[in-house]
């Protein structure tokens, strides 16, 4: 069997099987196609490799398919246009960045009014209080800070974790976070002992030393580590997404909060990704009680900025040391943090985007992308499947992964790479890390559609012979 895809040693039954041979040589054939219809995005990145360290100006902007990136022109609601005037169906949105589709007038109209009244003075707002009051609405957390991105939010929150608790350690789930904390990147080896998450570089301290890192979808092992009494935080997705969609078993996320109150443990819960479950993420959508919400990204309609709620219970804790004279080196803020263009982009996104009536559309979009995907699939009997969280879907080449481990374990690269080159060969931009489509209520059901039509003729492809 070898050269056949085989990602789970208990799937000894697939069939039909993907020969590699085959695999590679569509593959090639897809890498040309590229080249030849992205001329003017090949002399970009020639250009951009002279001064951009690996040519481009965020690393992981590497990982698209195709031997370099494709440089975009314009995009506007669900479409964007490459330098070389090809246009395509957006089904990445920046990685949850543009969840809102793209260019959204409101938004670009409040920015455009704020750039021109000043952008950042180290003070309040007018928009300041209207942001923080509807996130309290949505999230049902009572008080708010801002941050410049999720990742910036996280790290203020572990901070506040470990003041509040006097515990030196954190907890995340395995496989799991999404964003660059340096306690964060870390998972389980083989063995059970925590290490550094491949590709992590340059970490301060060995992980472990910081971290403690459970299995998704484990009671008793999150039992077991907070037993310890060292972690202040778990800081958690309430569904993975960053190594795919896996969803949570039910009554995991009650045994969650009912073992980390037990033990002391502050529930973060980071919504960045999972706000594709509604207007108030899976926290509301599902009921869930953390002590601290993250959001990130999407919040801004594609301008840089993140915030982090709170309950009241920690809120009058944490009163005194933010009023403090010392709170500007205590390892939490940022000058541009909460600037006014931030705050103006966040209450014109919130105002007219990322509502009940976004989520009434986008949401049955991912079910019709679900359902078009699942049936190519078991029309020709393929052992895979398609998970979906509120707007978002992904599918899998294996049976639902039920923790990070095993999500991680099912990924086929060169099969994620051919997928993702034939539907950007034929428009459609897929996210890159993963199978995943993310909608907004400016896609239709012919987006959805022409998608399973591209699926459906690879699938073919890979199979034929």
């Amino acid at each position: 069997m070898i050269g056949l895809v085989r990602r789970h040693e208990d799937l000894a039954t697939l069939a039909p099987m993907i020969e590699r041979q085959r695999l590679a040589a569509l593959r090639a054939a897809e890498e040309e196609l590229f080249v030849a219809r992205h001329p003017r995005s090949a002399d970009l990145a020639a250009e951009a490799r002279t001064s951009l360290l690996a040519g481009v100006p965020m690393p992981w902007m590497t990982r698209w398919p195709g031997s370099f990136p494709v440089f975009f022109d314009t995009a506007s609601g669900a479409r964007f246009t490459d330098v070389d005037g090809i246009e395509y169906v957006d089904l990445c949105l920046g990685d949850t960045g543009a969840m809102t589709g793209h260019a959204l007038p409101e938004v670009a109209d409040a920015v455009s009014r704020r750039a021109a009244t000043g952008i950042t003075t180290m003070l309040p707002s007018t928009d300041a209080a209207w942001v923080g009051t509807e996130l309290a609405r949505r999230f049902g957390l009572p008080r708010w800070q801002m941050a410049m991105s999720a990742t910036d939010a996280n790290r203020f929150v572990l901070r506040f974790a470990r003041h509040l608790t006097s515990r030196p350690k954190i907890a995340v789930i395995d496989w799991c976070y999404h964003g660059t904390v340096d306690e964060t990147l870390a998972v389980l080896d083989d063995a059970g002992n925590v290490v550094p998450r491949p590709g992590a570089l340059g970490p301060q301290v060995h992980v472990a030393e910081t971290t403690r890192v459970v299995p998704f979808n484990d009671l008793h092992a999150l039992e077991a580590a907070l037993s310890h009494g060292d972690v202040a935080c778990l800081l958690m997705e309430p569904a993975l997404t960053n190594i795919g969609i896996v969803l949570p078993e039910e009554g995991y996320l009650q045994g969650v909060r009912e073992i980390t109150r037990r033990h002391g443990v502050l529930l973060v819960i980071d919504e960045t990704h999972t706000l594709c479950a509604g207007p108030g993420g899976c926290t509301k959508a599902w009921g869930l009680e953390p002590d601290f919400v993250v959001m990130g990204k999407p919040i801004g309609g594609g301008v840089p900025v993140a915030a982090y709620g709170m309950t009241a219970e920690v809120a009058e804790m944490l009163d005194k040391p933010l009023e403090s004279h010392e709170i500007d080196v205590a390892g939490v803020g940022g000058t541009l943090t909460g600037n006014a263009l931030a705050l103006a982009a966040v209450r014109a996104t919130l105002s007219h985007a990322l509502r009940e009536e976004d989520f009434a559309i986008a949401i049955p979009l991912a079910k019709r992308f679900t359902e078009g995907v699942q049936e190519v699939i078991d029309a020709h009997g393929l052992p895979w499947h398609v998970n979906r969280l509120g707007c978002r879907a992904e599918y899998w080449f294996c049976p639902p992964p039920r923790d990070g481990a095993a999500a991680a374990h099912a990924i086929d690269e060169e099969l994620d790479g051919f997928m993702h080159l034939w539907a950007l060969n034929r428009g459609i931009l897929m996210t890159p890390f993963h199978n995943m489509a993310l909608f907004s209520p400016h896609h239709t059901e012919a987006d959805v559609d022409r998608h399973s039509e591209v699926f459906a003729q690879a699938v073919e492809a890979l199979l034929a012979g």
